[in-house]
């Protein structure tokens, strides 16, 4: 099976989403990105126990982040799935770029941040 979803979707594959760091999600505002998500194994079926639990908190810490600083906290966001679910993330991926789509470009400029 083929999956379609939005051209401007980049994946960046990890082993974990407990990898995930802040500075990798804020990074990638700085750099140019209107939203972000982070897919991880559903909840309480990470391969290294606990992982996609710290990325939830990370990724919550980031929405406080952008909510301080103006930026609506829905341009980042964490989804639960399994490998099993191709179809779904496809589905996210899409939802994900209309939502970003609705809200417009980031304020952020491409590099100069502050």
């Amino acid at each position: 099976m083929r999956l379609s979803y939005p051209a401007d979707v980049k994946i960046i594959q990890l082993p974990c989403t407990g990898r995930v760091d802040i500075l990798h999600l804020l990074n990638a505002f700085e750099d140019g990105a209107d939203g972000v998500y982070v897919a991880g194994c559903l909840e309480g079926e990470c391969h290294y126990i606990s992982g996609n639990l710290k990325a939830r908190r990370k990724v919550e810490y980031v929405q406080r982040i952008l909510k301080e600083i103006g930026i609506e906290p829905e341009r980042m966001q964490m989804y639960n799935l399994s490998s099993a679910q191709g179809a779904r993330f496809a589905e996210i991926a899409t939802e994900m770029a209309e939502t970003i789509k609705e809200l417009g470009p980031t304020p952020i400029q491409k590099g100069n941040a502050a």
